[in-house]
């Protein structure tokens, strides 16, 4: 789902206030409230928004992420953006894990011309994807596929992932809380994740607006254990201030 304008406006104003009635929403935006119920109607069948009589709220769930198909499908031209952006960042004949996502498998789209590169992954799609770029070396890790996304976890991922040290671990992440936590959904996943962190020698986050005050079970890291946030819009309060604070470069695309 590519949002329009409004759409951004409305979902940013409940990430940052949290719930709010449609009344309040009509008022703000000078709409009818009719045209609120569309927009909030629109973004809850995204998986954006949760409807309750007479409001809207954040998606309540921090135990279950939204469907792979329904995530590929969110925020692609963001995606687009974030990954093009990281790929000129990424310097030919450097070594990179690339792990789960929507957005790394964009940003696997984006390298498919670098040259030298050797790619570590715990994706399957992205191993497709680069696998058949001659001039870039593809390992995949062993582990439990997860049929949902193809995505490999467990404790053998996590023993694979210690073999080695890179020059970029790059990572995405499902929700960045407002006291600069990030969080996923699977433990497993985010072992491995946290493991990534460790083995690179700069970590990279792609995260898009989308992620910003999202709820998640699991801890994975702080804001500021990464070296640089590639996001597609300024990140709004407290985010900005966590990213001075920790040092983090945040890039915009």
């Amino acid at each position: 789902m590519n949002l329009a304008p409004r759409h951004t406006l409305l979902l940013n104003v409940v990430r940052t206030h949290g719930p709010q009635t449609i009344e309040a929403l009509a008022e703000r935006f000078g709409v009818t409230l009719q045209t609120v119920r569309r927009d909030v109607q629109r973004l809850a069948e995204a998986g954006l928004l949760s409807r309750f009589h007479g409001g809207v709220r954040l998606p309540g769930s921090t135990t279950e992420n939204i469907a792979y198909r329904q995530r590929q499908a969110m925020e692609s031209d963001a995606k687009a953006r974030i990954a093009r952006a990281i790929a000129q960042r990424v310097p030919h004949g450097c070594s990179l894990i690339l792990n789960i996502g929507t957005t790394i498998e964009a940003v696997a789209h984006e390298l498919m011309h670098h040259r030298g590169l050797r790619v570590i992954t715990n994706n399957l799609h992205v191993a497709a994807l680069m696998s058949s770029n001659p001039d870039c070396e593809v390992i995949v890790a062993g582990g439990l596929v997860r049929g949902a996304d193809q995505g490999i976890v467990g404790e053998a991922t996590v023993d694979f992932m210690r073999q080695f040290k890179v020059d970029i671990g790059l990572i995405g992440i499902s929700a960045i809380e407002a006291d600069g936590t990030l969080r996923d959904f699977d433990y497993r996943e985010v072992k491995v994740a946290r493991t990534i962190i460790e083995q690179s020698r700069e970590v990279w986050l792609a995260a898009d607006r989308s992620k910003f005050n999202r709820p998640a079970m699991v801890e994975l890291a702080r804001l500021n254990e990464v070296d640089v946030v590639f996001t597609d819009e300024t990140p709004p309060p407290p985010f900005d201030t966590l990213l001075a604070q920790g040092d983090v470069e945040c890039v915009v695309a």
